[in-house]
């Protein structure tokens, strides 16, 4: 995770010092269910929000520079507090609001290895890693699924094992037609698989699998990074992962070393669609290598 924690602070340090660039824009998915995404600038993950007569529930919530403007785009739906927050993943850039809606009164759901993880590893601010105090943890955690009934609404949270970390959740609202997928879904971006924090290729594969099950044409799918997505967006993204694994697989099992590998580029047709600023062609290729090397990406 040492590496994640570095380029991750990098960011948070950039965006706190250009935040009067980043707004954050509400796009309702379903009455009552809004996706709150930060335009500007990185502003971390795309959140989640349920409102209502009964409550609020909030998936993910940013970054810790940003909670200020965070906590107002939410405010501006709720008009109250938030009663819940369902932690996706334990990044920076999903947990950063964590201590400031603990104290406003949230309680913070997530699976039990995103707990365990803050409490061994800490938050990432912009100054670097610091300590998890007692607000920045979930009160309530899980093994295998938790189900909250608000406003009307079925809010299953269910966890897929080593995808984008160890800690991963997937957030359906199957009264709505809606899934939040965090860091299992970088749409139209290559993936961030954190091999260092317990993710893994087969996971990653898997836990897309699970939301492509789940969902029909019309399901509405906030993913972690990137636009609101369709089913036949996160097909197209578990597609091009399984061929890009394939293609290193192949060259691996051929004999060829890492540098080899990464000097035939084996992933060249995918650079103009899919790279991006912090996972390259070069990187999700090392990804790969590495993930097929210590033996978790298997036919």
């Amino acid at each position: 995770m040492r590496l994640c924690t570095l380029i991750l602070c990098c960011s948070l340090c950039a965006s706190a010092q250009a935040q009067g660039d980043i707004r954050f824009e509400s796009t309702e998915v379903a009455p009552g269910i809004h996706m709150l995404q930060g335009v500007g600038g990185f502003a971390g993950g795309n959140l989640g929000l349920l409102t209502g007569d009964d409550g609020a529930i909030l998936i993910d919530d940013g970054m810790l520079p940003l909670f200020d403007k965070t906590y107002a785009a939410i405010g501006k739906q709720v008009g109250g507090k938030v009663d819940f927050v369902v932690n996706t993943h334990a990044h920076g850039d999903h947990v950063g609001g964590n201590k400031g809606l603990s104290e406003a009164g949230a309680t913070i759901i997530a699976h039990d290895r995103l707990r365990q993880r803050l409490v061994e590893e800490g938050v990432t601010g912009p100054d670097g890693q610091m300590p998890a105090t007692a607000h920045w943890l979930p009160e309530i955690t899980f093994n295998d699924a938790v189900t909250l009934h608000l406003n009307g609404q079925r809010v299953h949270v269910f966890h897929v094992a080593n995808a984008h970390t160890d800690g991963d959740s997937i957030v359906h609202f199957p009264d709505a037609d809606v899934i939040h997928a965090g860091d299992v879904l970088f749409n139209g971006l290559f993936p961030y698989i954190d091999l260092d924090s317990g993710g893994s290729v087969d996971g990653y594969v898997a836990a897309q699998r699970k939301i492509i099950a789940l969902a029909g044409d019309d399901t509405k799918i906030i993913s972690g990074h990137g636009p609101l997505a369709t089913r036949k967006d996160v097909q197209a993204a578990n597609d091009m992962l399984v061929d890009s694994c394939e293609r290193v697989k192949k060259l691996l099992d051929a004999g060829h070393s890492a540098d080899e590998i990464l000097k035939m580029n084996p992933l060249a047709d995918y650079d103009a669609d899919w790279s991006w600023g912090f996972i390259t062609t070069e990187r999700l290729t090392r990804t790969l290598v590495r993930d097929l090397q210590r033996g978790h990406a298997k036919d």
